[in-house]
């Protein structure tokens, strides 16, 4: 893509505006907690307080707005607290220049090396240094300057403390995560209907699993809705496949296919009215046609062998989630009256049946937010049973309890599952500190964001002093505000900010100039400004900057302070912090195109150990509950999501591809997609514990590890992959295929997709 069409793209994305759900109630919430600050700051203390307290109020209330799943209040006093820091040692040095000067490099640095942890990590850290430049200007002493930064750290207080006081749909965020996971497993199921092979995005599987995790406060108020689901949408996921590919058995016409679409239809009704129930916390409210339609008797006389054991899977499962999404009184999980499914909702569902292979270990799980090894522990989520699967009878299809679900016990109480814990904000900082130290090297783009964020804020900090302008912290302030770690958001944000800033100090100036608003009343606009900031900051960046701006320019001119600043000195100042920002990246880019081969051979690699664990186990059966079968599948999801972040942030670099067409990128995901879900298929077909091996099946796994590790070396050498050994091994088969129903068929086709790959990366390569 060219720089031109590059600029135009980023332009676009940064000027949208996007059409999302509005939370007037929240958004009131944090307004009202920047009014009750900065009304009692003015009139206990004065204008100048009050302008730093607002800004801890109005930081800490954007700090609950972000995306994470630690509790609102933690974030609020997080913040808080780290500008309240990041003021009082900002005015110690602020008397000499050199001082701050290497204070700001140092503070932008850490900063920048912040995202290592995550974006509201990053975010944070960011504003901290960005509102510094505007704050320390404000104090005259040691001492002013010790209670403005105590009034910062009070504003992000009073923020914590509506969050708790003023509860506002609490664990929404967690409720969503479920309720998505859940909503796209019935999307996947209406797909299936028309498409058996259709893919699946495990994003939202994975949201909700970073959702699960929870710190030691949230486990012991955390309701009993959000505890089972996603463990159960994760098992469904594989039934809901195997029950539609034709592969496991299924006529792609007639009778048998019929009867699978019409399960896949009442799958997703049901699947949707769960995620309905967990998201608004309501009583699951089942259709009843689709209630009819896995109740119906003639399943077994229509499907036989792996579609019947599927289809009686999917109905047993589908029962455990309606159970599990029925909001209860307690947080403790279900009792022993709630524990059975006879007569209940589930038990419309599932018609008394129990599932025979829901019992799942996770083994060595990696926490998504901090990277933390949470060791091997059961899933939070998976309903897990002390390590073994629930009552299977003689035939090993679904057995059928006494009006209980899978994984109860004596009295039909199910046990509650180990929950997947998450660190506290102590406990985390030594993990984020490592995470940052394993950023220090030449090729990260964390590392240079850090190196990039630092000079330019220096620059434009100096430059900012030597212009004629007043006020010069705002170029560095709109310089360390646009910035990330990426292309394509810092040129989006920098067209965005300069464009909301013209609007937004354009309207804030006229009414200032024309209605000449006093203390009070520039302290009341200010704070409806932040409120409809909060309001629209989800739309997009452009439409909050437009409020940012103005609550700026009338918080400032409680004092006076911004009133005399015109419109030219803010924007050219904002317009210089953009360019320098801008400027930078191209100087010293983090590109992400050149690194696309290296993020498809980690996706190549990861699925391929995961192919083998899964093929391994047919050679030593161990049951449903295998840790390093789970262990490589998340794995796996993590490479892929990293492969898709990484090609959509490529998309728009103004950077020659360098071995990878558009057309190989989306042929190479397909690839490797298809790859997944047939090694999911087999997974989902394993034979139980016990169960006599399959003794090919260990020289298959051997192959597929070999085969993809050294595959993804050529891929990162930039040389189409061969796939010979794995094609030697199938090829003996052709004689004398193993003795199961899907191991030889899922064989053939795993090396057909990985000679997709080959097709996409040799086409890639040809000069065009």
């Amino acid at each position: 893509m060219s720089w031109l069409r590059a600029l135009k793209e980023t332009a676009r994305s940064g000027l949208t505006v996007e059409r999302r759900r509005l939370d007037p109630v929240i958004a009131a919430r944090a307004a009202l907690g920047l009014a009750l600050v900065v009304g009692f700051s003015l009139a206990v203390f004065g204008p100048a307080v009050a302008a730093s307290s607002a800004f801890g109020a109005f930081q800490a209330a954007i700090a609950t707005f972000q995306r994470s799943w630690r509790p609102r209040p933690t974030l609020a006093m997080a913040s808080g607290a780290s500008l309240a820091v990041s003021t009082f040692v900002g005015y110690l040095v602020g008397a000499h220049e050199g001082f701050f000067l290497a204070l700001l490099l140092l503070w932008t640095f850490l900063s920048g090396l912040a995202w290592a942890a995550g974006p509201t990590a990053g975010i944070i850290a960011s504003s901290n240094v960005a509102i510094m430049l505007v704050t320390v200007t404000l104090p005259t002493s040691v001492a002013t300057a010790a209670g403005h930064a105590a009034m910062i750290f009070a504003g992000g207080a009073v923020q914590a403390a509506l969050v708790v006081l003023l509860p506002v749909r609490r664990w929404g965020a967690q409720r969503d995560a479920l309720a998505d996971a859940l909503a796209a497993e019935a999307d996947y199921a209406r797909r299936l209907r028309h498409d058996p092979v259709a893919p699946f995005d495990p994003l939202p599987l994975m949201t909700a699993r970073n959702a699960a995790a929870v710190t030691p406060g949230q486990a012991r108020r955390r309701p009993s809705e959000l505890h089972g689901a996603r463990g159960l949408a994760e098992r469904i996921r594989p039934v809901l496949a195997s029950l539609a590919d034709p592969a496991v058995g299924v006529p792609e016409e007639g009778p048998a296919r019929a009867r699978v679409r019409e399960l896949l239809a009442a799958a997703a009704a049901v699947l949707d009215a769960a995620a309905h129930a967990i998201r608004h916390g309501e009583p699951v409210v089942l259709p009843p046609p689709a209630v009819a339609a896995l109740r119906t008797p003639d399943t077994g006389a229509i499907l036989h062998g792996p579609s019947r054991r599927a289809a009686l899977r999917l109905v047993a499962l589908l029962g455990d989630v309606v159970e599990t999404a029925e909001p209860r009184t307690e947080t403790s999980g279900p009792d022993a009256e709630t524990g059975g499914v006879a007569g209940g909702a589930a038990g419309t569902v599932a018609g008394g049946e129990a599932d025979a292979e829901v019992g799942t270990v996770s083994g060595r799980e990696v926490n998504a937010e901090t990277g933390t090894d949470a060791g091997r522990q059961a899933d939070a989520d998976a309903g897990t049973v002390a390590g073994g699967k629930a009552g299977t009878d003689a035939d090993g299809e679904a057995g059928t309890g006494a009006g209980g679900v899978s994984g109860t016990v004596a009295g039909g109480v199910r046990p509650l599952p180990l929950a997947r814990s998450r660190p506290t904000l102590l406990r985390l900082a030594p993990i984020v500190v490592a995470k940052a130290r394993a950023e220090l090297r030449r090729d990260s783009p964390i590392l240079r964001h850090a190196i990039r964020v630092s000079a330019v804020t220096a620059a434009g900090y100096l430059l900012g002093a030597v212009l004629p302008f007043g006020h010069g912290y705002w170029a560095p302030m709109a310089s360390v505000m646009v910035m990330r770690p990426d292309f394509s958001q810092t040129y989006a944000r920098s067209v965005a900010r300069f464009g909301g800033t013209l609007v937004g100090v354009a309207l804030a100036t006229a009414v200032v100039q024309s209605a000449h608003p006093g203390t009070y009343l520039s302290a009341a606009l200010a704070v409806l400004c932040a409120f409809a900031m909060y309001l629209l900051m989800r739309t997009g960046y452009a439409a909050g900057q437009v409020f940012v701006a103005a609550y700026v320019v009338f918080l400032l001119g409680m004092e006076g302070v911004g009133v005399t600043q015109t419109v030219r000195d803010r924007v050219m100042l904002t317009l210089i912090g953009g360019l320098l920002a801008m400027l930078a990246y191209a100087v010293y880019p983090a590109w992400e195109t050149p690194r696309l081969r290296g993020r498809l051979a980690d996706w190549l690699a990861s699925v391929g150990r995961y192919a083998a664990a899964v093929t391994a186990r047919y050679a030593d059966p161990a049951g449903p509950a295998s840790p390093d079968v789970r262990e490589a599948l998340l794995n796996t999801r993590a490479a892929r999501v990293a492969w898709q972040e990484a090609v959509e942030r490529a998309t728009h670099e103004p950077v020659r591809h360098r071995g990878l067409s558009h057309a190989a990128v989306e042929q190479a995901d397909h690839a490797l997609a298809e790859f997944g879900r047939v090694a999911m298929l087999m997974e989902a077909h394993l034979p139980e514990r016990g169960a006599p091996p399959v003794p090919a099946a260990a020289a298959l796994a051997e192959s597929l590890r070999r085969a993809t590790e050294r595959g993804a070396k050529e891929v990162r050498e930039r040389r189409a992959p061969q796939w010979d050994d794995l094609r030697e091994t199938v090829d003996g088969w052709s004689d004398d295929p193993p003795d199961h129903f899907l191991l030889h068929k899922g064989a053939v086709l795993l090396l057909q997709a990985l000679d997709e790959v080959t097709t996409a990366l040799t086409d890639s390569r040809r000069p065009r």
